[in-house]
């Protein structure tokens, strides 16, 4: 049996980085394993059929009861992971390339001061600096290109502009992680394909506003056309997609399963080929661990190993806690005077700051960034009234709220809202509103009594916040002269739950086992405290919310795990 040097569990900003720069250290025995797709250029989903498969769902997984109850019984490994929890539903995704499949392409350092006391001495934002240096550069992180191309023009960009001047704040455009070519001066021209310096295929942007439901032209720097690409084409790193991790045991001296020790022989890795559809178990060694299956995902299965197989009996007590959602809070204003044509552009292309960068307040501190959708949605206007106002919608929230009462459960909140939407009327005078901030991060990952995995979110302790944020929705609203506004529908009575795209904590980084999870020594940065080669590298090593989108201080963070294993300080040059 082939021992590998190092196996990597998910392909997001974490597995990426350390993918490749594994690789590199050790070419051709590097293992990276990942549960969703494989998504070649044309491949995502667009029809109403298609679409309506696109979601992730293992009956087998002990999870799946968290997700919509319509999902419950399927068998479907797709883009999308809705999870519904007391007080939070979750969006996150599978497939190669993890989050960067379906995240809106923001890369934006956080201020200082978000790395308070909760954060080890050693890991603050001068610490990070040359680390989000490289990882902005390997990304070909830049604004919206400028040029004197009229097709470049977005509307929404200069509302926005426009809004924050009118209430005395500054917008700024945001450096995103969007292929205009590998000019940043000249941009290739709108639709033109060239290879990156890396050697894939990209397609210069084409302004079609569907980067958040997998990008059909490749547009996107996405993780599996760069940090991936090199690591299986140039390194020759063997990347399995569908395949699902289910435990991690340490090995004895002789070679078997053996929970005794903590790393010093290896361990073996069991998970299953999705794509058999068997339940059968495949295993395999190596000599070191990196898991970067995403906040959830690397909770979870350290959980699991920890309570319920006993095969990690002696991680950190902290496991699972400073869950935070990064203060994530989506509104809408419909039918304004103003117009913002949503359906333009790249997701986000700007930022306004609301007491995160500038008069920084903890308990409002937040920012508000313009958001698109794909112009398909707009086809299935329907009327001029908003979705909330219907009988439909009301019965809705009445069934709900049996269900609540009846079973403690609420099913498809998330897919209702998407499904809403789709016959809405969201025309061109309509905005969507996309805050982020800092939450209290005072939530916790568990197994239940039944080994279920839940996400216990304290809500009320971050009100302020979200107070705040309904604020400027009601500001923003009137700006674009409009009475129809209003947030998520996940947050009306009697649901009130929050909706995160960048759940971070569970696995924190710090400098001793009593406090949290991984360690902060640069020489073992990531690593699980008690045991030797098992790292962390993910959102989950944050201790507390970023504000900012937290992709790029993910990846700064995953450089800083990947050279404390390689002993190779990174460069720009993969």
């Amino acid at each position: 049996m082939k021992k590998y040097e190092a196996v990597v569990i998910g392909t997001g900003f974490g597995g990426a980085v350390n993918g490749c720069r594994l690789s590199k250290k050790w070419p051709g025995r590097v293992l990276i394993l990942e549960r969703g797709k494989r998504y070649l250029q044309g491949s995502f989903p667009r029809s109403p059929h298609d679409m309506s498969k696109n979601f992730w769902n293992v009956p087998e997984e002990d999870n799946s009861k968290a997700r919509p109850k319509k999902l419950s019984k399927l068998n479907q490994t797709g883009l999308f992971d809705i999870r519904n929890y007391k007080n939070m539903d979750v969006v996150i995704s599978a497939g190669l390339g993890g989050g960067s499949l379906i995240y809106a392409n923001v890369f934006l350092e956080p201020p200082d001061h978000i790395f308070d006391e909760r954060w080890p001495a050693n890991v603050k934002k001068k610490s990070l600096t040359s680390y989000y240096k490289i990882v902005k550069e390997i990304l070909g992180s830049r604004p919206i290109p400028t040029n004197n191309d009229p097709r470049r023009k977005i509307v929404r960009t200069e509302l926005y502009q426009r809004f924050a001047k009118s209430v005395g704040r500054e917008s700024k455009l945001a450096d995103i992680n969007v292929f205009f070519g590998n000019d940043f001066k000249k941009p290739t021209p709108i639709g033109l394909q060239e290879k990156n310096r890396y050697g894939a295929v990209q397609t210069s942007c084409t302004y079609c506003a569907e980067c958040d439901i997998g990008c059909n032209t490749h547009s996107k720097n996405t993780l599996d056309l760069n940090y991936l690409f090199v690591a299986e084409n140039k390194y020759k790193a063997d990347v399995r997609t569908e395949h699902l991790v289910q435990k991690i045991v340490p090995l004895g001296p002789d070679g078997n399963d053996n929970s005794s020790y903590h790393g010093e022989n290896g361990y073996r890795i069991y998970f299953r080929d999705l794509s058999a559809h068997t339940r059968d178990l495949i295993s395999l060694v190596t000599k070191r661990v990196v898991v970067s299956a995403g906040t959830l995902g690397s909770t979870e299965l350290l959980l699991r190993c920890k309570e319920e197989f006993k095969t990690l009996p002696d991680i950190s007590d902290h496991l699972g806690k400073q869950f935070s959602g990064n203060g994530d809070f989506l509104s809408f204003a419909m039918k304004g005077k103003e117009p913002a044509n949503p359906n333009y552009g790249p997701v986000i292309t700007q930022y306004t700051d609301y007491n995160l960068f500038k008069s920084y307040d903890p308990k409002k501190a937040f920012i508000l960034q313009d958001a698109s959708y794909p112009v398909f949605a707009s086809y299935f206007a329907e009327a001029s009234v908003p979705f909330f106002l219907r009988i439909g919608f009301f019965f809705h929230m009445l069934g709900e709220l049996f269900k609540r009462f009846l079973n403690g459960k609420i099913f498809g909140k998330v897919g209702y809202l998407i499904s809403e939407v789709m016959k809405g009327d969201l025309s061109y005078t309509s905005a969507v509103l996309l805050c982020m901030g800092i939450d209290r991060a005072d939530g916790e990952m568990i197994l239940d009594r039944k080994r279920g995995f839940q996400v216990q979110w304290p809500q009320k302790n971050s009100m302020s916040l979200y107070e705040a944020i309904l604020g400027v929705m009601k500001t923003f609203a009137s700006f674009i002269k409009t009475d129809f506004y209003f947030p998520l529908p996940t947050w009306s009575w009697p649901i009130r739950n929050n909706v995160s795209v960048h759940p971070l904590g569970g696995c924190i980084l710090g400098n001793s086992i009593t406090h949290a999870v991984t360690s902060a020594d640069s020489k073992t940065f990531g690593q699980v405290f008690s045991y030797q080669g098992l790292y962390v590298a993910d959102g989950s090593l944050s201790p507390t919310a970023i504000g900012a989108n937290p992709s790029m201080t993910i990846a700064a963070l995953a450089e800083r795990v990947a050279e404390g294993i390689t002993g190779m300080k990174p460069t720009t040059n993969l």
